[in-house]
């Protein structure tokens, strides 16, 4: 059991064991989210994988791309309209549910959901845990989406990604034909994510909504498996895709929230907006903590830096929480 306790500072929000002293309040960490060393590795390695990827980045161009296309209207909510989870799910039941084998912590939000991913994995990965993460989009390479490791993120190697495709290439056939050709490409690289990071026998999963929440593809994870849902803040943007309004899109991004299983706000919001996620917390029995709740503080401060002569960021967070937190589920 892993709880953030009041007035005392944890080392790492999700730690092994719970290390605490009343002495410092405060936990500080540098995060070097290694950006530039996986744009450099993706970049010199690109002939090779562009070899190694080919069958699989063509089975993928062939899949619906709504990220190039665009998003049908509603396709984000949770109504007749929306994106259809149960393709998700009969697709991760042939593949026998991957995603049941590691604990999860999915994120959702308009803005921030990446840089929350980077900071996330990395604190866990500083305390010893092997991390999965999932994020979208690239900037080079589609590895960039999937990394692994205990130390340092790195992107899944164009190997095993392609090892596993071949693995598994009998079932995407024979699921792509049973949804008569609707599965998208974000729906099977997914798919493949989670197998991935079971394969690997990951600690724990940090895991990025792509579109939404609700009816997004990531969300087929089980309160069994969900350790957190994080939810960075809600503005308008894909309004069409989820509904219309600012209201429709908070209720869209609470649809993460599984019951019983903590709820972790950033904002700020609107105060009817982070009423609607509160209450959807309150109606899941999700006990939730929040950025703007009185004695919670947190300093973010960038440095500049250059690293094999290409820019990146350092980020020296400080945090200060003043609440018990339960952050697996019960």
């Amino acid at each position: 059991m892993m709880i953030l306790s009041r007035s005392r500072m944890i080392v790492g929000s999700f730690h092994k064991s719970l290390i605490a002293t009343d002495a410092a309040p405060l936990y500080a960490l540098l995060l070097n989210s290694n950006f530039s060393r996986l744009l450099s590795s993706s970049s010199s390695a690109a002939e090779e994988e562009n070899e190694e990827l080919k069958e699989f980045n063509n089975y993928l161009n062939n899949l619906k791309n709504h990220e190039q296309s665009g998003v049908p209207k509603a396709a984000g909510t949770d109504s007749h309209h929306g994106f259809d989870l149960g393709r998700m799910t009969r697709l991760m039941q042939s593949l026998g549910n991957p995603h049941s084998n590691f604990k999860a912590i999915h994120i959702a939000g308009t803005k921030g959901k990446g840089s929350t991913a980077a900071f996330l994995s990395n604190i866990l990965r500083a305390q010893g845990y092997s991390v999965g993460s999932y994020t979208s989009p690239h900037i080079k390479t589609i590895r960039e989406r999937i990394t692994l490791g205990t130390s340092l993120a790195s992107p899944v190697s164009a190997k095993s990604l392609n090892s596993l495709f071949q693995r598994i290439k009998l079932v995407l056939d024979q699921a792509v034909q049973l949804e008569q050709g609707h599965l998208t490409h974000f729906e099977v690289l997914t798919a493949v994510a989670f197998n991935l990071f079971a394969q690997d026998n990951v600690d724990i999963a940090v895991i990025e909504a792509g579109l939404g929440g609700a009816r997004d593809a990531t969300n087929i994870i089980s309160s069994s498996n969900l350790a957190a849902a994080v939810i960075t803040t809600i503005s308008e943007e894909h309004l069409a895709a989820l509904g219309g309004s600012l209201e429709s899109i908070a209720v869209a991004k609470s649809g993460i929230i599984k019951h019983g299983c903590p709820v972790v706000l950033g904002g700020p919001y609107l105060p009817h907006i982070e009423l609607i996620l509160r209450n959807k917390a309150s109606s899941m029995c999700s006990p939730v903590i929040s950025a703007s709740d009185i004695g919670n503080t947190s300093t973010i401060k960038g440095i500049s830096n250059v690293v094999s002569d290409i820019p990146c960021q350092l980020s020296d967070i400080i945090l200060n929480i003043e609440k018990d937190l339960r952050l697996v589920c019960t």
